[in-house]
């Protein structure tokens, strides 16, 4: 629960990424952004979606649109067996055409529940030869970069949201915090997803 131990912990999970400039990347066939930024409050009668911190996963996703790196945008219908109201993607989809993105430029995954049944819904969507921009949390991209490697699919990856701390270390950073044990539980879930991947792939 101390920052100065879970900010550590954070930085291990996005030490092999750095942001990217859009101009640096190249032009694709199809921007796919991931799910996990979507949380459901409320009662089935009257439900509310609210953002996470990974909310940069979709405005990274209109970002790359929008400068023209192609023109498909992929958006996964993430959604769980307990989880109430409709699936992320197709939320996400909505907000997107407000933002200007036209419905025909927006494809949606059937619904999955994981990094791997999302490689799996894209792999589908997907011609043998196409390359992707792969959008995801910095924390997340090395585990979805192996697993879309796995599922034979072409990708640049592209990490947003990185949530570790270059500011100094002050005594704030010995104080226990909710904010930290979040992270530190984010880390140990997130240990354990590449503890699995690893040994399946």
């Amino acid at each position: 629960s101390l920052p100065i131990v879970s900010n550590r912990f954070i930085a291990y999970l996005e030490k092999d990424y750095q942001l990217i400039e859009v101009a640096e990347i190249e032009n694709v066939d199809a921007i796919v952004v991931l799910s996990g930024m979507i949380r459901v409050i409320g009662d089935e009668e009257n439900l509310k979606y609210e953002f996470t911190d990974s909310v940069d996963r979709f405005f990274a996703g209109l970002d790359l649109f929008n400068n023209n790196k192609s023109p498909i945008l992929i958006l996964t219908r993430g959604k769980m067996p307990w989880s109430v109201g409709i699936a992320e993607g197709e939320y996400l989809k909505e907000l997107a055409i407000k933002y200007g993105v036209s419905e025909e430029n927006i494809i949606l995954t059937d619904e999955v529940q994981n990094t791997d049944q999302e490689a799996k819904a894209i792999k589908e969507i997907l011609t043998e030869d196409a390359k992707i921009i792969l959008v995801t949390s910095a924390f997340h991209m090395p585990r979805a970069e192996k697993v879309f490697k796995a599922a034979n699919i072409n990708l640049i990856p592209y990490p947003v949201d990185f949530q570790n701390s270059k500011s100094k270390t002050t005594m704030m950073d010995f104080i226990p915090s909710a904010g930290s044990l979040f992270d530190t539980s984010h880390f140990v879930r997130e240990m354990i997803g590449r503890l699995y991947y690893n040994l399946k792939y």
